[in-house]
């Protein structure tokens, strides 16, 4: 009589691909969290370097703001110089930055004119250092002397007369910009601008006086303003 054979299960067999699938899965799930931690990662750096860009941003417009207040103080001081000294301006009072033409050739910020043949303000008195060699022609135009606004706020000025040449601006061959005198009655005259002349304008009145003020702030701030004023 034959005994019918008996083989047991083998439960390591069949547990090993399971095993193998689950190892497979663990592995897919921590590169995924990988992925996932280097996007969250990236996003926050992003974001902290935003805030800081936007804070840096608006830090710099109040220096700026706060030197362009600061320019206020050192246009009443020149227009008071102008007003002490009026039988100083038929001519160049280089020590006080003032200039009796109007000095179109002069690039006053340092960033408006061509760099091929222009002239420069020597506003730090260090022969225009803040440019650089071999774009500008001249750097004889001196500032007034430096007036400080603050302790970390200074100023200097440059005026400059509104007119072709030195001299009367009267004199015959001289041109001066002035405002539009009230004696005028004829209509076609009124405002009329000569063109053949870029300096010449309807009216009797005295000329026009440029005021251009740079003010150095905190954190090395710059700004410029312009001023036009007649007497």
């Amino acid at each position: 009589m034959l005994m019918p054979s008996y083989s047991p299960p083998r439960p390591r067999q069949l547990l090993l691909p399971a095993l193998a699938s689950a190892s497979r899965q663990a592995g897919a799930s921590l590169l995924f969290a990988l992925i996932t931690l280097l996007a969250l990662t990236l996003a926050a750096i992003a974001l902290v370097r935003s805030v800081d860009t936007g804070a840096l941003v608006l830090g710099n417009l109040g220096f700026r703001q706060a030197a362009t207040s600061a320019a206020d103080q050192a246009t009443r001081q020149a227009i008071a110089w102008l007003a002490a000294n009026p039988g100083s301006l038929s001519g160049d009072v280089p020590a006080s930055g003032y200039y009796s033409t109007a000095l179109d050739g002069v690039d006053m910020t340092g960033g408006q004119l061509p760099t091929s043949s222009r002239g420069l303000v020597n506003w730090d008195i260090d022969s225009c250092a803040y440019a650089a060699a071999g774009t500008f022609t001249s750097c004889t135009v001196t500032p007034s002397t430096l007036i400080n606004i603050d302790a970390s706020t200074s100023a200097r000025y440059v005026i400059t007369r509104l007119c072709l040449t030195t001299g009367d601006p009267a004199a015959t061959g001289n041109t001066c910009a002035k405002p539009m005198s009230s004696s005028t009655t004829t209509a076609a005259a009124r405002g009329r601008v000569d063109y053949s002349n870029p300096y010449r304008f309807t009216g009797q009145s005295g000329p026009y006086y440029r005021v251009v003020v740079r003010v150095m702030g905190t954190r090395s701030t710059s700004s410029f303003t312009e001023t036009i004023v007649h007497f």
